[in-house]
């Protein structure tokens, strides 16, 4: 279970200025690269204990404010996030021996974006969300399927199926990234961003 690195590497004259600019590079690159679901990545939160939990979101957006998920926000992930807005990103692009660390701040997005994005969802996901009391306890597979069936009936093929609500999205503000890059010997690139005391972001190299 080793393999040995040497697909890239990763230099400071590489990278631009702005680290939301790098992740939207790097992530084209993976998209390019025909990754399955380059835009899939661990999001990891914390309780009022400092309890971790991770789990794999997608990612649905990025710009110059940062990185949006939608959740069901009656879930663990929502109740860690609830008490605890601090969270963490990884995307793992294992093809490509890459990987981006991203750590920052939740909010909450406001009803009208997140209206906007749920009405373009297919309809069976839309169904989904109605139907799954997201981590919470079933049971069994058959509960479930008929939870989706009274949905189905409740709304028909054509009509349109309203946002739950209990159902949203976050803005993950960054505070710091990390890209990473695989190298022989495990002398692997990492570069990451830090705030400066001025607000601009600073790019520093980190031992492997």
């Amino acid at each position: 279970m080793r393999r040995t690195y040497g697909l890239g590497e990763l230099l400071e004259d590489q990278m631009t200025s702005d680290p939301i600019k790098q992740f939207e590079i790097w992530l084209q690159q993976a998209r390019d690269a025909g990754l399955a679901e380059p835009n899939a990545m661990v999001l990891a939160t914390a309780d009022t204990d400092g309890r971790p939990s991770a789990r794999t979101v997608l990612l649905k957006r990025v710009d110059e404010r940062g990185l949006v998920f939608y959740t069901n926000q009656q879930s663990r992930k929502a109740d860690d996030l609830a008490d605890n807005p601090h969270c963490a990103l990884v995307f793992p692009w294992h093809a490509m021996e890459r990987q981006v660390r991203i750590e920052g701040t939740v909010t909450k997005l406001p009803t009208d974006e997140v209206d906007e994005y749920f009405a373009g969802r297919p309809r069976e996901s839309q169904l989904g969300a109605w139907a799954s009391q997201q981590s919470q306890p079933v049971a069994s597979r058959e509960e479930l399927d008929l939870q989706y069936a009274s949905y189905e009936r409740q709304w028909p093929e054509g009509t349109e199926i309203s946002t739950p609500y209990f159902w949203g999205g976050y803005l993950v503000a960054p505070e710091a990234f990390e890209f990473w890059q695989g190298r022989v010997g495990r002398l692997h690139d990492r570069l990451a961003y830090r705030r400066a005391s001025s607000g601009s972001w600073e790019l520093v190299r980190l031992q492997p």
